[in-house]
């Protein structure tokens, strides 16, 4: 049977990151992909020109559209918007019993521009993360979510992704790809311990969507049956393999654009 994942996120009109992301990376893995879009953005790969929130109703209405009719093994959750969409969000995701549940802390896009209020980021924490098989916050999301500075080494990072759990997710992996060095490291925190993992730093400029890649490909990796570690692991390569295959004549004028068009081996 062909594995199934959902994708809860925004609409990104220059298809750098958001849904467009999503369902291509899903798709390179073999996963047929299905969504639920949060918000309309009209953005490209200088900056965010204007948001438009889908109603709340409307997306729990998309959530259940796709689990009454489809058998979805895994969720990547991005950009929510504000706490009324987060709340609908848990409450239908609550009701179907949504497992493989990933979180990618969407805050700030690339450009700057704010895509969650802070006065949502308590629904965000009592809602969301004890419903999360793993959070994905990157280096700046991670403190803002513990209201710490930013992880400057891998024990502040350790010590981040613990207060993360105490907050009810099952699994944490923060990403260092924020951080400096000539690998970039992430680490994944849960009962069991610390495990890293670690890739090369690669120095191609500064890129759009990479989050959305890197989160939606572990959701993949869930979907079709791997562990969690496999499935991270897998999604490590190929977010890199992404990075390092992105044209070096940019798509646009701003950021790169990542294409996730294929699973390269």
């Amino acid at each position: 049977m062909t594995p199934v994942a959902l994708t809860i996120a925004g609409s990104d009109s220059g298809g750098g990151a958001g849904i467009q992301a999503d369902l291509k990376t899903f798709s390179a893995f073999g996963v047929f992909g299905t969504s639920a879009i949060t918000a309309v953005t009209a953005q490209n790969s200088m900056r965010v020109g204007a948001v438009h929130l889908i109603p709340a109703e409307m997306v729990a209405a998309q959530i259940e559209a796709v689990f009454a009719d489809l058998p979805v093994a895994s969720v990547k959750i991005g950009m929510l918007g504000n706490a009324n969409i987060i709340a609908a969000v848990a409450k239908s995701l609550a009701r179907h019993g949504a497992s493989g549940i990933v979180l990618d802390p969407v805050l700030v896009a690339t450009s700057g521009a704010r895509l969650l209020p802070k006065e949502a980021l308590d629904a965000l924490v009592t809602l969301l993360l004890p419903r999360a098989h793993l959070l994905t916050p990157n280096l700046p999301e991670a403190a803002a979510l513990t209201g710490s500075p930013i992880a400057m080494d891998e024990a502040a990072m350790i010590t981040q992704a613990r207060a993360l759990l105490a907050m009810g997710t099952q699994a944490v992996l923060i990403k260092g790809g924020h951080g400096a060095g000539r690998q970039s490291t992430d680490l994944l925190v849960d009962a069991g311990g610390v495990t890293r993992f670690a890739s090369e730093r690669l120095d191609v400029g500064e890129f759009h969507g990479g989050g959305c890649i890197f989160s939606a490909a572990i959701a993949a990796g869930l979907a079709t049956g791997w562990s969690l570690v496999d499935s991270i692991t897998q999604a490590k390569h190929f977010i890199a393999r992404t990075i390092a295959a992105a044209p070096s004549h940019a798509l646009g004028s701003g950021a790169r654009l990542l294409n996730p068009d294929r699973r390269t081996e």
